[in-house]
């Protein structure tokens, strides 16, 4: 019998197969990616003894609060970035949870710059430091804001809104996400019905890029595997190609599938498995799309931990984007 969590601020993505697919639950869980609670609370419900919630951002532990109290020690909560989960855990896993990219906690939050759809200051940082996205916004030259823009979101206006930003910010600061969605939606043709909104790819490349999301995610798994137990599973639900594209070929490597970044690199010499593959990528089914349209594009992807030794990954198998070439 599946287990679902109790009723929270926002739907989990993909809760239903993922403890589906884990099941048997128990023991010592990390829930890398903690936000609104949901996968911790359902793997609480489904039978693990403990949960271990991390997440860069401090204010999803206040929100937490008023719920948390009543699973005692069996939660605990560290501010941390998942890519240290390991040092966080202190201890071996029987499992981690990972739910990349921006929540839909923090989309809802307006002062946090995430959406074009709200207006608000531009900042997009998943935590309290570091640079914003309007520092990025406004000190990053042309050439460098279209290798963002290109690679991180596959946008092939990438170059002629770079040449837009650089402009305007000639003029006066653009520390506002509605001043940002405005100069991509006038590079671009008006959106017809149906279709993602012209800033969508932008916004998804400058939140990657503040937040060093790739990097995170090979340092997360490289961390999950020195983490888990022999018999332990990581579970990854992503959201865009670009990460399922690392996930998958990152489980391909460790399984000992070995394989090719691409068509013309050599074959890459295999290694002992680190994981048994339990799935390929999961999609939400007719039932969770309707109670959850951000569903949509999420993919799921497990693995079992191996009893051979963690290591590092050669991040040039994994598929991740390099600056080679331009967006018109």
């Amino acid at each position: 019998m599946v287990v679902t969590a109790p009723a929270a601020p926002h739907v989990p993505v993909l809760l239903r197969p993922l403890l589906a697919a884990v099941a048997p639950v128990s023991g010592v869980w990390l829930d890398g990616t903690f936000g609104a609670g949901g996968y911790a609370r359902g793997l609480l419900a489904a039978g693990a003894d403990r949960v271990i919630g991390v997440d860069r951002d401090p204010a999803v532990f206040a929100m937490a609060e008023s719920w948390a109290k009543e699973f005692t020690d069996r939660l605990s909560l560290v501010q941390g970035t998942f890519s240290q989960l390991d040092e966080h855990a202190g201890e071996p896993l029987d499992g981690v949870v990972l739910d990349l990219g921006v929540s839909s906690m923090q989309l809802d939050q307006a002062d946090r710059g995430f959406s074009f759809q709200r207006d608000g200051p531009l900042d997009m940082r998943m935590g309290d430091s570091g640079q914003s996205a309007a520092d990025l916004v406004n000190t990053a030259d042309e050439q460098q804001l279209a290798d963002i823009l290109f690679h991180f979101g596959e946008e092939r206006a990438a170059r002629r809104i770079a040449r837009a930003i650089v402009k305007i910010r000639a003029e006066g600061t653009i520390d506002t996400t509605r001043a940002l969605a405005r100069i991509v939606e006038g590079c671009l043709p008006r959106s017809k019905p149906g279709q993602s909104h012209p800033a969508t790819r932008t916004f998804q490349a400058i939140r990657i890029a503040v937040n060093d999301e790739f990097g995170e995610l090979v340092a997360g798994l490289e961390a999950a595997e020195r983490a888990l137990k022999p018999g332990g599973q990581l579970a990854v639900v992503s959201f865009h190609s670009l990460e399922d594209r690392v996930v998958k070929r990152f489980f391909t490597a460790r399984s000992g599938g070995g394989g090719r970044a691409n068509r013309y690199a050599p074959e890459i010499e295999t290694e002992q498995p680190r994981f048994d593959r339990l799935s390929k990528g999961i999609a939400a089914d007719d039932a969770e799309l309707a109670e959850n349209p951000r569903a949509r594009s999420a993919r799921l992807r497990v693995g079992r931990r191996t009893e051979a030794s963690a290591g590092p990954a050669d991040r040039s198998a994994l598929g991740l984007p390099k600056y080679d070439h331009q967006g018109d």
